[in-house]
């Protein structure tokens, strides 16, 4: 055989094995498994929504290996009238792959925090209690808009005379983004009566909420609202401190959000002021994610608000990101700095669902389901172009077996599958995974308790903590694990796509 065919023979040679499945070329991703534990209390999270909730990305676990998140301590709730179901006050932490929770506190005086978003340099900001009532509505306690670093709780404080703020996002440069109540009464506020920390409230919690940006020179800052708009939430923040959130347009009405009126996605940078992204015809456009490159994903409804679709914002211009899998919906969570957006699309008849990948506009691949399960949703995708998210067996959601996969070269594994044998918890939602492949979600252990985890690939670094990881794939017994139905069970997934997942100023856990 001459030269030349040598190389178009190892050419492809090199196609066909970076097309096999993993598992054919003996590369089965293992996994070493850290429970996280808890502050004293029954059980830890990472997203205030528990990793059920689709859209309103947040950032938990960055590119150093370091997660954040929330846990159960051994301290009664002070307000028990509104607390969580287990009535317990729950404080931030920060930990790495040692399992080790450092605990963030809250605010002098204040019960329970969260942590939302964690930097690579390792700000983290989030939400914490001061230990006041609200005045407007004194069962709530307010709540504070904070940022942890070098071992300090900052209150970022509020604007407008209200006494709620919370931030949502941070980058390296410690600039925070959130948004907070002001004392102007709004029957449409953006603040949800039916999600949020307390449960229900009725009457809701009807006060104005608008967007800010704070740094540590000028303070905080109303980012204003898009023209004819009297709400906005500053959701995301990237390193050239683009500002991505949601904003009403004007006093229509709206059935397709979350929000009561027609609501606008907008992108905000010092030097240029608000911009409205647009949107595909709809009454709502909802932006979830942002990269450095300053390209936005989300879910805009299409017009007559009967079937939305994911778009992809860069430059000016809204684009749906395409494709499908015969059914009307489809939407984007996240997106890598290459533009591979991540999400789902419903089937035919839009009663069931599956992970999906755009690799670019008009680009769609379905990721299918672990095994015999019914639907699937994508949560993160890094550099590497893994994908996790979670498998479901219940499409309707109402009491569903969740499990965690990985997505890899054509691959979907159940995570589960990929760790020792013996393992603590069942692993059933996933929330991020960074350019290391680290992962971070939550699952439950034998006695139900939610427990927060990490993963972290095995390599001769891990090695000796990964001799029991189930090598063959095969599936973990389950059979004494329980059944867990999930928050916001009598909503579909495919509703909630269409609604933002955290209200303004509240914690959304929703047990």
């Amino acid at each position: 055989m001459n030269a030349k065919l040598l190389r178009r023979a190892g050419f492809w040679a090199s196609l066909l094995v970076l097309f096999l499945p993993i598992q054919l070329l003996g590369q089965q991703p293992r996994y070493k498994l850290v429970d996280l534990g808890t502050l004293g209390g029954p059980q830890s999270y990472l997203d205030p929504g528990s990793g059920n909730d689709f859209g309103d990305f947040t950032r938990l676990l960055n590119n150093k290996g370091t997660a954040v998140g929330f846990a159960d301590t051994a301290l009664p709730d002070p307000f028990q009238n509104v607390c969580f179901s287990d009535c317990d006050v729950d404080h931030a932490f920060r930990t790495g792959s040692a399992g080790k929770l450092h605990d963030l506190g809250a605010l002098p005086g204040g019960g329970s925090s969260l942590p939302t978003w964690i930097s690579d340099n390792g700000f983290i900001v989030g939400i914490s209690e001061n230990g006041e009532v609200d005045p407007l509505y004194p069962i709530l306690p307010q709540l504070r808009a904070v940022l942890w670093h070098g071992g300090k709780t900052l209150d970022l404080g509020t604007l407008g005379g209200g006494y709620q703020s919370e931030a949502n996002a941070v980058n390296s440069s410690g600039q925070v983004v959130g948004s907070f109540a002001t004392t102007v009464p709004d029957i449409n506020s953006m603040q949800p009566g039916d999600i949020n920390l307390w449960g229900p409230l009725d009457p809701p919690y009807g006060y104005q909420v608008r967007a800010f940006i704070w740094d540590r020179k000028n303070g905080m800052q109303d980012l204003e609202t898009l023209p004819g708009g009297t709400n906005a939430r500053a959701l995301l923040i990237n390193e050239r401190g683009q500002v991505v959130g949601h904003s009403y347009t004007g006093t229509t009405q709206s059935q397709a959000c979350n929000y009561p009126l027609s609501t606008n996605s907008f992108i905000w940078e010092r030097s240029k002021g608000m911009e409205d992204l647009g949107s595909l015809g709809g009454s709502c456009t909802l932006a979830f994610n942002l990269n450095q490159r300053g390209q936005v994903v989300g879910s805009s409804n299409l017009p007559g608000d009967q079937s939305s679709h994911a778009f992809l914002w860069e430059r000016g211009r809204i684009r749906d990101l395409g494709g499908s899998l015969s059914g009307k919906f489809t939407g984007a969570e996240s997106l890598n700095e290459d533009g591979e957006a991540v999400g789902f699309g419903s089937l035919l008849g839009d009663t069931q669902f599956h992970a999906a990948l755009w690799r670019r506009v008009g680009k769609l691949t379905d990721l299918g389901v672990v095994g015999s399960d019914l639907c699937s949703y994508a949560t993160g995708i890094n550099a590497r172009e893994q994908v996790v998210g979670s498998s479901v067996s219940d499409c309707s959601l109402e009491e569903p077996n969740f499990r965690a996969f990985i997505w890899e070269r054509g691959t979907m594994f159940d995570l589960n599958t990929l760790i020792p044998v013996n393992a603590p918890l069942y692993l059933q939602f996933v929330e991020t995974i960074n350019d290391r492949g680290e992962i971070a979600g939550t699952g439950v252990d034998l006695q139900n308790n939610e427990h927060a985890f990490l993963l972290v690939p095995c390599d001769q670094n891990v090695e000796a903590d990964c001799q029991d990881a189930n090598a063959n794939g095969t599936a973990p017994n389950t059979a004494a694990l329980p059944t867990v139905p999930r928050p916001n069970a009598s909503r579909s997934l495919l509703q909630r796509t269409m609604r933002a997942r955290k209200g303004p100023l509240v914690l959304a856990r929703g047990h």
